[in-house]
């Protein structure tokens, strides 16, 4: 990591790999970095943890933050959820996460 800058690994959902590159200094989450990139993260709900739609999957060893109540509660209602599943609304972009791995999610039916 430089200069407040990480480095993330996203896998989009063909399996494309996307380097990205975040600020750490400005409060962001990994929904909104993906959404910059314009990568296929909807977040319909603005980043509050009320949907599931930047559903995805961390590939990485990276030691997140423990998923809130309300994140386990959307994670029960989201599709194709694994062990691995976070919102990406709920991953902030601070130095601690400079190489994540993430893979986005399928969309459900």
């Amino acid at each position: 990591m430089k200069d407040n800058i990480v480095h993330v690994t996203v896998f989009d959902k063909e399996g494309c790999e996307h380097v990205l590159v975040a600020p750490t200094d400005m409060a962001m989450n990994m929904m909104e970095v993906c959404k910059s990139y314009q990568l296929p993260v909807e977040g319909i709900c603005g980043g509050m943890a009320l949907c599931a739609s930047c559903h995805m999957y961390v590939e990485s060893d990276h030691i997140l933050t423990e998923p809130s109540e309300d994140e386990h509660d959307m994670l029960d209602q989201a599709f194709f959820v694994k062990s691995n599943s976070r919102l990406g609304c709920q991953i902030k972009i601070t130095p601690d996460i400079d190489g994540l791995v993430v893979k986005l999610a399928p969309v459900g039916e």
